[in-house]
């Protein structure tokens, strides 16, 4: 299409616009030349992009064809690899070769006198802390405080005194700094470490106090929190973080407080209720002996009721109904010292396992073993009581063993017993 404009009045007519004006001579390829060029940022792939294009397209640009002959992956590794893209260091200096561009940041790092370096770790430090980039914010401090308390191997300073006061103030705000860090990161322990190194370099260092308070509260070390929150409330009594740490602290305390009281008064009832039952015991005449295992009951136990406290109170036992013809057994929970065997068979009978009905009240034998390792028979019908009273039987860990066998068997499972004591 052919495009006429109109010239301005003062165009210089003497020019010839048919003749090719000479191109300034450039000294580089701009940005975005290289496409056009025979420049290739990535290298080209022998075999991917110039085996891919039909032999009637025309040629790519070396740049074009150097972008077409990666994966998407491919091109993101390798941008990763230059300093203004990269965000991955251990990415960026896997490979044997040295990059240019990280050694030359990591040289910047560490020039100067050892108080710049340091200043130059913690400004960084404080950069992506600000972001709330915890992990890094601590790598940046632990870099500062390395460079401050490792051998000074930077140049030399002029003002030596001077660069010493300042070494102080980087190391107190890196150490306070690391330990707001960690208190984020919830490495308690490290928190209390660093803040306490801060408050070594300078004691009224409220921050410290602060940070400090936070990591031991969260610790649930309430004696020591309190300590620190009242060291930095003296030190600035309007403070507002510490003032709020304080409340917690306070509340966290009568909690605590109240737990040890309620369980003082537990063990302490518990303990006069462990007294009473012995007397109780001993006004009947009843024997006990503990084992080095004692079955697991669960919540049945030899106790006193109604009231534990009271020795007039009835004897309530756990018994456990022996079957040992049949390899059986039935747990009673609560028997009561008033209470006969007869009262429980009455409705333990029948048994669902007894298919021959050989286990019926008036068709049992009781037995329980004496002090001395015999036997003896038990009514069905006498109380718990007169059953144990007297000493001739004893109460092993708590529980009250009986033995019952039907009747037409009694005697052949008294032979038994007898030879497997003989034996």
């Amino acid at each position: 299409m052919v495009r006429i404009e109109q010239l301005p009045d003062d165009f210089d007519e003497s020019l010839d616009l048919n003749k090719p004006t000479t191109a300034p001579v450039e000294t580089g390829p701009t940005l975005g030349a290289q496409a056009f060029q025979n420049e290739t940022p990535f290298g080209i792939k022998e075999g991917d992009a110039s085996s891919a294009e039909p032999t009637t397209t025309p040629s790519m640009p070396p740049g074009m064809a150097s972008v077409k002959s990666h994966t998407a992956d491919e091109i993101l590794d390798m941008m990763n690899k230059t300093p203004l893209f990269m965000t991955d260091l251990s990415k960026a200096t896997e490979s044997d070769e040295d990059n240019i561009g990280i050694e030359a940041i990591r040289a910047l790092q560490y020039e100067g006198t050892r108080p710049e370096v340091a200043q130059g770790f913690r400004e960084s430090g404080n950069e992506v802390t600000r972001e709330k980039k915890w992990a890094d914010g601590k790598e940046f401090y632990t870099k500062a405080i390395a460079v401050l308390t490792g051998e000074n191997k930077w140049e030399k300073s002029e003002d030596p005194e001077g660069d010493a006061k300042k070494e102080h103030e980087i190391a107190e705000a890196c150490y306070t700094n690391r330990a707001l860090c960690n208190l984020e990161l919830k490495n308690y322990r490290s928190t209390t470490l660093d803040c306490a190194s801060a408050l070594r370099l300078n004691p009224k260092n409220v921050k410290a106090y602060y940070r400090s308070t936070r990591a031991l509260y969260a610790l649930d070390k309430i004696p020591e929190a309190e300590d620190t929150c009242t060291r930095g409330l003296a030190l600035d009594p309007e403070n507002k973080s510490l003032q709020a740490i304080s409340s917690k602290i306070a509340a966290r305390k009568a909690t605590l407080e109240a737990i040890a009281a309620k369980k003082r008064a537990e063990e302490e009832r518990a303990r006069k209720e462990k007294i009473t039952l012995a007397t109780a015991l001993r006004a009947r005449e009843i024997r006990t002996r503990t084992t080095d295992q004692p079955p697991d009951l669960e919540d049945a136990a030899m106790r006193l009721s109604p009231d534990p406290l009271s020795p007039t109170s009835a004897l309530v036992f756990p018994a456990v109904f022996l079957y040992p013809m049949h390899a059986q057994s039935d747990l009673i929970k609560a028997f009561t010292e008033t209470e006969t065997i007869a009262d429980h068979l009455d409705y333990i009978f029948p048994l669902p396992w007894d298919e021959r009905g050989e286990y019926r009240p008036d068709a049992v034998e009781c037995f329980m073993e004496t002090v001395s390792g015999g036997l003896i028979k038990v009514g069905k019908k006498m109380s718990l009581l007169r059953i144990l009273a007297g000493g001739k039987v004893e109460v092993v860990d708590g529980l009250v063993n009986i033995n019952i066998v039907p009747s037409g068997s009694a005697a052949k499972w008294i032979e038994e017993m007898k030879a497997r004591k003989a034996a």
